[in-house]
């Protein structure tokens, strides 16, 4: 554990240790259920990132208020029935953006008041906070519906066709699944610096693993196989490692941070670049409510949208009767359609913000970075 620093990340604090040196502490506010987090101290030391922007890279000021007060009431909200999440953002008046903080709730459907039972009603505000809903519908994990998609895509340029060496925004898939598509492609985060013993393409766990049914080392294709992919032909890589998903039960709803995975390619066969965007330039630890970004899939292209929550506790299904909460979730506008899973979000100064995973066809869910890189180990930009 010498080479560690220790995330925990309780209802009120993270605390950064480094074992061997007591001293070195960094108190953090966090929110959400217990879990234990850890990330290799290169990381740290890499980014040089400071106690402030640690802190900063999670929320800050009347944000980190709001969200405190989502913590304490997340449980009730979404406990209301037609609730499927809740997060930080703005109060939305009159159809625009007042910049106020808020906690948004939302809902797969908004309906009259008058046909709401009394406890399902969502309060106007809660504590000292107003409260935004949103209306989302059903929010699936990315390729649930590409079967349905496929008369719209019809004469249409998408990126589904075979490339070498793979970039991202491209099909991929494992063997069993439909198809998604690569964020871009990545290394080990240790050696550093030092020569990269391996390298791997990034997507989701329901993407290269196939919602945690897969083994290590099985074939990825490219592009995947509802775009044609086939074994042996088409195998651009083998599954390396995963993040498993943990899903909800009667009784029981733990919290995931991500739906990621990585395979193992080799280097010749494998580009940083993600098509119509570029390469990374940094990663985004301090995305904003409001902020811009862009993303290209498999099934949409290159598309933009707008963060309009943070700290997102949201249910995703994921198709036959599986359903999982995810934590710490980014929400945006709706820039994504079945086939766009495991997606690069950016902003639009080529930082990396998150890994598209799921939506709607009003808003799309991505995982933090932070959390991609931490629990896959692994680097998207030096």
């Amino acid at each position: 554990m010498n080479s560690k620093w220790v995330f925990h990340i309780g209802y009120a604090t993270i605390a950064l240790i480094m074992p061997g040196h007591p001293s070195e502490i960094i108190s953090l506010t966090a929110f959400g259920s217990s879990s234990l987090l850890i990330i290799d101290i290169f990381y740290y030391l890499r980014y040089k990132i400071s106690k402030k922007e640690v802190k900063m890279a999670i929320l800050e000021g009347d944000y980190l208020k709001v969200a405190k007060v989502q913590e304490d009431n997340e449980e009730m909200l979404l406990a209301k029935e037609n609730v499927v999440g809740v997060g930080t953002g703005h109060k939305i008046k009159d159809g625009k953006d007042t910049g106020e903080p808020s906690i948004v709730v939302f809902v797969s459907q908004k309906i009259d008041k008058a046909l709401i039972k009394p406890n399902d009603l969502i309060p106007e505000t809660v504590e000292k906070f107003k409260t935004d809903v949103i209306e989302t519908g059903e929010i699936f994990a990315g390729t649930e519906g590409i079967e349905e998609k496929k008369e719209e895509e019809i004469g249409v340029e998408v990126l589904r066709q075979r490339i070498r060496p793979a970039k991202g925004g491209f099909s991929v898939g494992h063997y069993k699944i439909t198809a998604g598509t690569i964020a871009t492609c990545v290394y080990d985060l240790y050696p550093f610096p030092g020569i990269p013993p391996k390298y791997y393409i990034l997507s989701n766990n329901h993407v290269l693993a196939n919602s945690n049914d897969a083994k290590i080392g099985d074939p990825i294709l490219q592009p995947g196989p509802y775009d044609g992919g086939s074994v042996p032909k088409d195998i651009i890589a083998r599954l390396s490692r995963f993040v498993p998903i943990k899903f909800m039960k009667p009784g029981y709803a733990p919290c995931n941070y991500v739906d990621a995975a990585i395979a193992e390619g080799n280097f010749h066969e494998l580009d940083r670049e993600i098509y119509w965007i570029g390469y990374v330039k940094q990663v985004n630890s301090r995305p904003k409510v409001g902020d811009l970004v862009e993303k290209t899939g498999r099934t949409t292209n290159f598309t933009t949208g707008r963060i309009i929550a943070l700290n997102a506790t949201v249910n995703v299904n994921y198709g036959g009767g599986r359903v999982a909460r995810f934590c710490r979730q980014i929400m945006t506008t709706c820039m994504s359609g079945p086939g766009d899973s495991g997606s690069l979000v950016c902003d639009i100064k080529e930082g990396a913000v998150g890994l598209l995973f799921a939506g709607s066809a009003k808003v799309t869910v991505i995982n933090s970075i932070l959390y991609v890189q931490s629990l896959l180990h692994i680097r998207l930009h030096p």
